[in-house]
């Protein structure tokens, strides 16, 4: 059983900003492993974009990836990119599924119907912009990317159109004393977390950021890839965001949220711009997560498979064998 790749460039229905940059496209990368179908996504903060994925990808030692003993395989694959360990872990897990016959979140044992509802982003714009959208949106929870120069106006214009719920991801946007004076004030908005206020690597920043008492819980992104990433935030927030594309995969993910979830922490399973093939993947393990930030699909205007559904905001998870996804039939 041969694994083979191929590039995969998405358009994005609008211009997606971040406080790192902004993006009209974004390149993935599809895993075919026989009939699994795996997907990377670079973590470009993290160093990681289309072209390492496909190199470590293509040094890949030859594997009997029909055994589909899975800690053997994915234990055995070298250290490189984590977004392109994902696509053949997530690639392995469909494959095992349809082998069996069985949707993924039956094996792992979870109850489909206890997918959380997923929050929509809103990308940086200008306030007024940010508002229509968020108001156009009809969605019950946005997540709102603040890390500009308007950051107050944005929630403000926002809560003058819309009265749903509201997350905040500051994308690793400020600065420690920075974060200590705006949080309080987004606070003023209802707003129930917000994502990464720190660089990269602060923790004690953020250990110290949390001793303030601001008001909002606060949960670590960029920080966190694996499960000892997360042990090593305790005390220092009060949640932590999982993405298959960080960890590695559904396995690695899975120890991650268990961890979180034995120290007291609260867990979103998130992902980057992604096809249906890795969101998915995360959405079969979202039961175990307090929130979602699975939209990708509705980010992207040339989508090439369906898989994961949305009811508005509500999670639908495809009850077909592996990830439940087929291909987009082209029109």
């Amino acid at each position: 059983m041969q694994l083979f790749w191929e590039p995969i460039t998405l358009n994005l229905k609008t211009t997606f900003r971040i406080a790192h940059g902004a993006s009209d496209q974004r390149h993935n990368v599809l895993v075919h492993i026989g009939e699994g179908t795996g997907e990377a996504a670079g973590v470009v903060q993290h160093g990681e974009n289309q072209a390492p994925i496909i190199a470590y990808l293509a040094i890949l030692p030859p594997q009997d990836w029909g055994s589909l003993y899975l800690e053997d395989l994915l234990s055995g694959l070298p250290p490189g990119t984590q977004a392109g360990r994902a696509a053949i872990d997530i690639a392995l897990h469909d494959l095992l599924g349809k082998q069996i016959g069985q949707p993924l979140y039956r094996l792992f044992g979870l109850n489909p119907h206890n997918a959380p509802m997923t929050a929509y982003t809103i990308a940086i714009d200008t306030p007024e912009a940010m508002a229509a959208r968020a108001r156009d949106s009809k969605m019950p929870i946005l997540k709102i990317k603040v890390g500009g120069q308007d950051d107050e106006a944005i929630l403000a214009a926002i809560r003058g159109t819309y009265s749903g719920r509201l997350l905040v991801d500051a994308n690793t946007a400020w600065e420690r004393q920075q974060a200590a004076k705006i949080i309080p004030r987004l606070a003023e908005y209802g707003i129930e977390m917000i994502e990464q206020p720190l660089a990269t690597g602060d923790i004690e920043g953020l250990r110290w950021l949390k001793k303030q008492k601001l008001g909002i819980p606060i949960f670590a992104d960029e920080n966190i890839k694996s499960s000892r990433d997360v042990a090593e935030h305790v005390g220092a927030v009060d949640g932590v965001v999982i993405k298959l594309m960080k960890s590695g995969g559904l396995r690695a993910a899975i120890r991650a949220i268990n961890t979180a979830r034995a120290l007291d922490m609260k867990v979103m399973i998130s992902c980057m711009v992604e096809t249906s093939v890795g969101v998915s993947a995360a959405a079969h393990i979202s039961p175990l997560c307090d929130y979602a930030d699975l939209d990708g699909p509705l980010l992207i205007n040339n989508d090439p498979y369906e898989g994961v559904g949305y009811e508005g905001a509500q999670l639908i998870l495809p009850r077909a064998p592996g990830l439940g996804i087929q291909k987009r039939i082209a029109r």
